[in-house]
C-alpha cells in the first residue's frame, strides 16, 4: 500500500511480467549489437536493461511486499 491506497496487485503483477519480457528482448538485441560491434547501440542497450531491471526489481517490491518477523 502506498499513501494509504492499495495497490491493484494483479495489474501489477502483469505489468512486472511484462518488463521481464522487455528486460529479455533489450538484452537479446544488446547482445547482438555487441557481437555486431556496434559498441554505442550495445552499450545504451544495456543501460537500458539496467534501468528495466532495477524498475522491475522496485516493482516487485511492491507487488509483493517482504514479510514482516516479530
Amino acid at each position: 500500500m502506498i499513501a494509504g491506497v492499495p495497490a491493484p496487485h494483479a495489474e501489477l503483477s502483469s505489468v512486472v511480467t511484462a518488463l521481464d519480457e522487455l528486460i529479455r528482448r533489450i538484452a537479446g538485441i544488446a547482445e547482438k549489437a555487441a557481437a555486431s560491434h556496434e559498441d554505442d547501440t550495445s552499450t545504451e542497450l544495456f543501460a537500458v536493461e539496467r534501468s528495466l531491471t532495477g524498475a522491475r526489481r522496485r516493482l516487485s517490491r511492491v507487488v509483493t511486499p517482504p514479510v514482516r518477523r516479530h
